[in-house]
This record gives C-alpha cells, structure tokens and sequence, in this order.
C-alpha cells in the first residue's frame, strides 16, 4: 500500500479516539497555556489568511480564530478528521490533501501552523517543509511544536513509538539541528523554546498511556500546576517538545 493511503488508514482509525482525549477541555487548557501561547507570540495575525496544516479537526483553529482573529484554512490527510473540521469550522475552507503535494497555489498565506503533526512526516519531512515554503508569501512565518530529539527522554519515547499501536512505523521525534541545517536557506530561526513535562505526557499525550477521561479530569489541575513549576527549568535536555517560529527567507 502507498506510503500516503497507510497514513490515511491510520488516522482515519484513531480519529475518534484521538478527539476525544486531545479535544477535551483539560487537553485544549494545555495547548493555549503551553503551546498556543509561545508559538504566536508577538505575531499580529488579524485578518490574515493562515493555513492550518495537519489539522485534524482544527485544535489550533479555534484559537486561530478566537484569539488572533485570523482567516483559517484546515489542511489534513485524513478525510475524516477534513469532516470534523468543516463541521466545527463551517466558516473555514477545508481541504483532504498530504502536506507533501497541497495543490494550493504559490505564496497562499502569511502564515503556516503545525501543531504535533510534522514527526508524523517521516521520512518525508524535507518534501513537507519545501512545500511549506512554498505556500508561504515571503516573510510569512511557520510556526509549529513538535517532539525533539535533544530531550533527555527521547530513547524511551523511540521505544514507545516502535511498540505501541497508536503510532504509525514512520514517526519520529525531530532532530531540530539537523532541521535547521537543511533549512537555513529556506528560513530565518527567529524563536525556538523548549517546553513540556508532566503535563504533556499525562494531560495532552493521555491518550498514549490509555488514562479514561474521568480520571483525566481529576488529576489535571494538580499537574497543571506542576508544569508552571517547571517551566523555568526547561531546556533541550530537561523537556519533551520544542515550539518554533521560523520567518520564510
């Protein structure tokens, strides 16, 4: 089977799943404290035409639209994550297509988001982030969060991607200096911050370790907080995700 139909079977079969736990107010309280908020700081985004890619069914989206004001488009493989989203979204455009080979037109937006889906790209992720390049308008920005490989974490995270069913074969966390070697024609390195605990493994990620949303629900706040505690003490080592803006060249 192609590479890119094995993909589409996979997240067509997580789907449900997946929105439950990543989609539930204590995994949304999460990527807006953690993630939402560094990865568009300082952008002013009212009225600009952005392109959600790897969307599923737009988690960054709402933020997108609430707290940026910004004019959003959903990008994603999977053809029913697309449904969720033109049925959460119905004011947004909502296109069924690889990342790899969008089919939109050069220079489209001022801004690209990818919010934990480019470690899903393997071993296609140059093709991904060229294409990326080219739908940005020059000076545009991609902004995205991904797991890394400088984390201290990273064997065992390798480990579960390899024997847990939830991950497809090609996934891999991100080595952000090899990225950046690659790209340094394509793009100017303008923010890299290092973030993720206790609360991303068991508030957003909850679904890995199986944790029913009612117990989700109890612990959380407690773990929150233990998050803002830590925050101060992340590096590339001591953290599990590393959120990026990068300005097109």
């Amino acid at each position: 089977m192609h590479a890119e139909a094995t993909q589409r079977q996979h997240y067509n079969r997580i789907a449900a799943d997946y929105e439950a736990q990543y989609g539930d107010p204590d995994g949304l309280n999460y990527r807006e404290q953690f993630l939402y908020e560094p990865l568009f700081v300082g952008l002013d985004l009212k009225g600009r035409k952005v392109l959600e890619a790897l969307s599923g069914s737009g988690h960054a989206t709402e933020y997108l639209l609430n707290q940026k004001n910004a004019c959003v488009t959903g990008l994603d493989i999977s053809d029913q994550a697309i449904e969720s989203f033109k049925t959460r979204w119905p004011q947004c455009e909502a296109i069924c297509a690889p990342i790899t080979k969008s089919d939109l037109p050069d220079e489209s937006f001022d801004c690209v988001v990818v919010v934990m889906g480019l470690h899903h790209l393997h071993p296609h992720l140059g093709e991904a982030l060229r294409e990326i390049h080219r739908l940005l308008r020059k000076g545009g920005t991609f902004c995205f969060a991904e797991p890394h490989k400088e984390s201290g974490f990273n064997r065992l995270r390798g480990f579960w991607y390899r024997h847990d069913s939830l991950f497809a074969d090609n996934e891999e966390s991100l080595d952000m200096e090899a990225l950046k070697s690659g790209c340094q024609d394509l793009f100017e390195f303008k923010v890299e911050k290092h973030v993720g605990s206790a609360a991303y493994l068991l508030v957003l990620n909850s679904m890995i370790f199986r944790v029913p949303l009612w117990l989700k629900r109890i612990y959380s706040p407690a773990i929150m907080r233990l998050e803002k505690m830590l925050a101060g003490f992340h590096s590339p080592g001591f953290s599990l995700a590393v959120v990026c803006q990068w300005q097109k060249k």
